[in-house]
């Protein structure tokens, strides 16, 4: 088949193949990176299907079950068929009314329900469409890496770029915090074209770093005196198990120039209910809330109600869920450093991030996670997932008891005890 000339003036683009046999031949998606998650998934799919007992540490999705009071709210308002009909896609106002409560009594926070708040289908959606609404073509965002797949991949799908960062911990726990905001400083100077914003997100998913006192103070100052929008993603901010993660919208005038990103997924775990919010300043909040109207028409009604429920009731469930977790990353990383792999002990999320140990140094960390699933039958994300600067690492998630947590730990210590004697 013929393609037509181009319009006189149009610019060349190299012809793509019609009809399309692979969603490859979508630029768009053509230019995705490999998903480096899908081997591993695969072969773990197959020995499941074998029958085989394993243990998957892989993905974090968490296993605990949302608290019986919000399911019953959710329920008694499902059967109204009121709620069956379009929600709005910025979120009923008693939710957002109750996140910006929320903010205000945890973090002493002043929220506008009306113009600082907008419900997501999940951070995770939030975050992409946010991309999507303040990015212009070639802006770049400038990102700490490692880093959760979604803050690299979305500033891509919406046209623009990222500008990696090292991010390093200080050997306690903390992220190296002048370091990275260096690095920030840096990448600003040397870009050829001004950074349009920066996107942080601690307690940090892999590495489990946590920001250290002061840090977001300098962080604004640094994005406010580099003209960068300051965008934070806080899904795991209920989950320090030593001091409260702080809120970058604690910082006096951060609103001027930063949103906040927070989730109903892990703090209550409502994971599969997809319930979101971005909060701070209004304009990076007014322009997703008017992308969000073209896309979507908002969050099933009862379940909207249900997690203002859930932010406006005791916060018991809350304690429990973290103290679950703190006791899961303890009975993990006593396993693994029983079998010989010193891995640190995480100060926050339900992760754990350790370094491949002695004798598989050197070894990929995609080979690693394979070798683990081959030979122990336990699941780990390779560190390379989360970007180059992961690779050397592996990614434990703590979504299994703590009884099958140790049953890892015991099993890898006798594959990694075999390799020791054989090398």
């Amino acid at each position: 088949m013929s393609v037509p000339p181009s319009a006189p003036g149009a610019q060349s683009t190299p012809a793509s193949p019609w009809p399309p046999t692979s969603s490859a031949d979508f630029p768009r998606i053509g230019s995705l990176p490999a998903y480096v998650f899908a081997q591993v998934n695969a072969e773990k799919a197959e020995r499941v299907a074998a029958g085989e007992d394993v243990i998957d540490l892989g993905m974090g999705n968490p296993d605990l079950g949302t608290p019986g009071h919000i399911v019953e709210e959710m329920v008694a308002h499902a059967r109204d068929k009121k709620h069956h009909r379009y929600s709005a896609s910025r979120g009923i106002y008693g939710l957002r009314e109750g996140m910006a409560d929320h903010y205000r009594d945890r973090y002493g926070v002043q929220l506008d329900a009306e113009t600082e708040v907008v419900v997501t289908i999940g951070a995770k959606e939030g975050v992409a469409h946010l991309m999507l609404a303040i990015l212009g073509a070639g802006d770049a965002v400038i990102l700490p890496s490692p880093a959760y797949p979604i803050h690299s991949y979305a500033p891509r799908f919406a046209g623009g770029s990222v500008l990696p960062v090292p991010l390093q911990g200080d050997g306690q726990g903390y992220v190296r915090g002048d370091a990275l905001l260096d690095a920030v400083e840096a990448a600003c100077r040397t870009a050829g074209r001004p950074p349009k914003a920066l996107l942080l997100s601690f307690p940090n998913n892999p590495t489990t770093l946590q920001a250290p006192p002061g840090f977001f103070e300098r962080a604004v100052e640094v994005c406010r005196r580099n003209r960068l929008l300051l965008i934070h993603d806080f899904a795991y901010a209920d989950f320090g198990f030593g001091d409260d993660p702080p809120s970058v919208l604690q910082v006096p005038g951060a609103k001027d120039i930063a949103v906040e990103f927070f989730s109903m997924s892990k703090s209550y775990c409502m994971a599969g209910w997809r319930v979101g919010f971005c909060v701070g300043n209004p304009a990076m909040v007014g322009a997703l809330t008017r992308i969000k109207s073209y896309l979507d028409y908002g969050i099933f009604q009862p379940i909207q109600i249900a997690a203002a429920h859930a932010l406006r009731a005791g916060q018991e469930c809350v304690a429990e869920t973290r103290d679950t977790y703190r006791g899961r990353a303890a009975a993990l990383t006593e396993g693994l450093r029983a079998a010989g792999w010193d891995v640190p002990a995480p100060r926050a999320t339900m992760f754990i991030w350790a370094p491949i140990p002695a004798p598989f140094v050197g070894t990929p960390s995609i080979e690693f996670a394979r070798m683990l699933l081959r030979e122990a039958g336990v699941v780990v994300s390779p560190g390379v997932g989360f970007g180059p600067e992961g690779e050397g690492c592996v990614r434990f998630a703590l979504i299994e008891p703590e009884e099958r947590l140790r049953e890892a730990g015991a099993r890898i210590g006798r594959v990694l005890r075999r390799a020791k004697a054989a090398a």
